[in-house]
């Protein structure tokens, strides 16, 4: 009888012991897992990307859409055509956010002061553009660049004195923190574009030049120091930047946002 019952403690004392060490594998490889995604020294190499810097103070920047005649400009080259003819000059053009089929902006879309579309306040729904929170990039009138979530933005006071604005989504960076949702490692890749701003003010844009992950992307923007920034969209992505022998003039978008200069 004493036996069994020695036995049966030896047995309970394994089997919580057994469990401490579970629960202790458990806990470590959590907290591991977290550490791997703060990591403060993990830097993407800047190779990777087609990068461009510009103060919004000094330089032309300005969203395109339709031309005056309700036409979309669709690409960088029927927009470079039409600027030839005003003695204008393309120097870069990206891209400006998600669209829908019949090229109108998916979420705000501010033109020169004219809203054309308001903001899409849905919280969920299909696609990167509803993966919460998404964001607003825009342009105010005294040509100062803000990246914001559309939750934040919602609550600004002076939407009166935004001259551009463009929705798009997820955010990349918010407040200096990586998306929650990103996993570093993650085998989701593909060619990628977004915006930043730096702390000078300077609005930084990137393209991906091979394929890469939502948290690649975001570190990026984060080892050079911007606070927030937004992702603009996926494989259509290009870039007209012939200052480095990049120029990509074909494709077809809804917004795009592009800097110019006259001749």
């Amino acid at each position: 009888m004493k036996k069994r019952i020695l036995l049966s403690t030896i047995f309970a004392v394994l089997l919580f012991a057994s469990f401490i060490i579970y629960q202790k594998i458990k806990i470590d490889t959590t907290s591991t897992y977290e550490i791997i995604q703060d990591d403060e020294n993990y830097k993407i190499n800047e190779a990777r990307l087609l990068v461009y810097e510009l103060n919004p103070k000094e330089q032309q920047l300005d969203f395109y859409w339709k031309d005056e005649a309700g036409k979309n400009y669709e690409n960088f080259g029927i927009l470079k055509k039409s600027f030839q003819k005003q003695n204008k000059e393309l120097v870069f053009a990206m891209n400006g956010g998600m669209f829908k089929r019949d090229l109108s902006p998916q979420g705000l879309f501010i033109d020169n002061g004219i809203t054309r579309f308001e903001v899409d306040t849905v919280q969920k729904g299909y696609g990167n553009f509803y993966m919460q929170p998404n964001g607003i990039f825009y342009l105010t009138k005294d040509n100062k660049a803000i990246v914001s979530t559309t939750n934040k933005f919602l609550k600004t006071n002076d939407k009166q004195n935004i001259k551009y604005a463009t929705q798009s989504g997820p955010m990349l960076l918010i407040d200096g923190n990586i998306h929650s949702k990103f996993r570093k490692g993650s085998s989701n890749l593909n060619i990628r574009n977004g915006v930043g701003i730096l702390p000078n003010g300077n609005i930084l844009f990137a393209m991906s030049k091979e394929e890469i992950n939502f948290y690649d992307l975001a570190t990026f923007f984060k080892q050079k120091g911007c606070k927030n920034a937004l992702y603009l969209d996926g494989f259509v992505s290009k870039v007209y930047l012939p200052s480095q022998n990049w120029q990509q003039t074909d494709g077809i978008f809804g917004v795009i946002i592009a800097e110019t200069k006259t001749k």
